[in-house]
């Protein structure tokens, strides 16, 4: 096969995917449409390499995540942090809910290394199940190594549907509430589009004219490489994993003003990584055969369920205590399943679903988007991938 000819074709399979997602209103995940269809090509005509031979190889898949997840750091917010507090401590709430649940009653029913391996792609996404998928397949475990992708693959059909009937309790008492006088629409001060478009403090003084797209892409490789130095500078006395370094790595630069927000996309890289990455998640299913997927089957739907008990426990707990209403606090917990843009879809779904007023939406909105969207940060971008760093080296 050809590179031209495997390369339209996977990009076909995501374009694919796209489509049925957007026509579903996210209902039907397009991770889930790409992976079903890559299955059945690798069970008929498709070359195990075809990834490889469309360009996108291990190496360039590294640099890649390198790239991606220093940009992911750049994201943070430490204002809108501060003020959704309450979103923040409810979603640490429903991790902890997983692992708890997953550590005993998981590692009950099967072993502990499946639990291992289970947890990060449940609390994150498509990152959190590489590493985990990478590390299983580097410990000889294979159908370990399949689990990961499949359990990101397949998750969201659990976290959609019930978020949305929660949102759904909460959109129906907050306008309950509204409609008695006792709520007002939240006002957010958004960060203003020209402040956002700015170049990053440490080089304002720099013609903008010189701040192109090889310049922010140095400036992320420079802090992929210091992350990646650490990590090896660190490793005779602790193992921490180079991507997590990235992470923690991209917020510094972006608070101290060496990187802007967002540089990948600025520089207008962020769809091809993202393209780049997702072919190399899915190239992980070449090893999927029919009869590892019987095998793998039972312990994927029972993390699931019992992942989302154990989000439902804690969240509900912290929520009592935080006197956030049960029905927000679950649903900030679920975003852990799914993480953005479909924290936002949902959201905006349910509220234009709830009433046909306009000042009813944006108050609906006020009050349930800023926490999905931060649970949905905090879980999917930061904890989740903080957690595979550290449970891969339990493999």
């Amino acid at each position: 096969m050809s590179q031209m000819l495997a390369l339209t074709i996977v990009l076909a399979i995501l374009y694919i995917g796209d489509i049925v997602a957007t026509r579903t209103k996210a209902w039907i995940p397009s991770v889930f449409v790409c992976a079903v269809l890559f299955l059945i090509g690798y069970w008929t005509f498709f070359p195990k390499d075809i990834v490889s031979i469309a360009g996108i190889g291990p190496v360039v898949a590294t640099m890649l995540m390198y790239l991606l997840i220093t940009n992911m750091g750049t994201l943070l917010s430490l204002k809108e942090l501060k003020n959704q507090w309450k979103a923040i401590v409810i979603s640490l709430a429903g991790i902890v809910g997983i692992i708890a649940i997953l550590f005993t009653i998981g590692a009950l029913l099967f072993d502990l290394k499946t639990m291992i391996v289970a947890v990060p792609p449940l609390v994150g996404g498509v990152v959190a199940a590489l590493v985990m998928s990478e590390g299983a397949s580097a410990a000889g475990l294979e159908d370990l190594a399949v689990f990961a992708i499949v359990i990101y693959v397949i998750q969201g059909f659990a976290g959609y549907p019930i978020t949305s009937i929660v949102l759904k309790r909460e959109a129906k008492r907050l306008l309950k509430e509204h409609h008695q006088g006792n709520l007002q629409s939240v006002t957010e001060v958004e960060e203003d589009a020209e402040q956002s478009s700015e170049q990053p403090k440490l080089f304002r003084k720099i013609p903008a004219k010189y701040n192109t797209e090889y310049f922010k892409f140095f400036r992320l490789a420079l802090v992929g490489l210091l992350a990646y130095g650490t990590s090896t500078a660190l490793a005779p006395v602790v193992t921490v994993n180079a991507l997590v370094l990235c992470l923690v790595f991209g917020v510094l630069a972006s608070t101290f003003g060496f990187l802007e927000r967002q540089p990948l996309q600025k520089a207008n890289g962020f769809g091809f990584a993202i393209m780049g990455l997702m072919l190399f998640i899915f190239d992980g299913l070449k090893q999927a055969s029919p009869e590892m997927l019987m095998r793998i089957i039972v312990p994927l739907v029972v993390s699931i369920v019992l992942a989302v008990i154990g989000m439902y426990i804690f969240s509900f707990i912290a929520g009592k205590v935080l006197k956030v209403s049960p029905n927000l606090a679950f649903a900030v917990s679920l975003t852990a399943l799914y993480g953005f843009p479909a924290d936002y879809i949902l959201t905006n779904e349910v509220v234009k679903s709830s009433t046909i007023d306009q000042k009813e939406r944006d108050m609906l909105l006020s009050h349930m988007l800023p926490p999905m969207l931060v649970g949905g940060f905090i879980s999917v971008t930061i904890t989740s991938v903080i957690l595979a760093g550290i449970f891969v080296n339990w493999l």
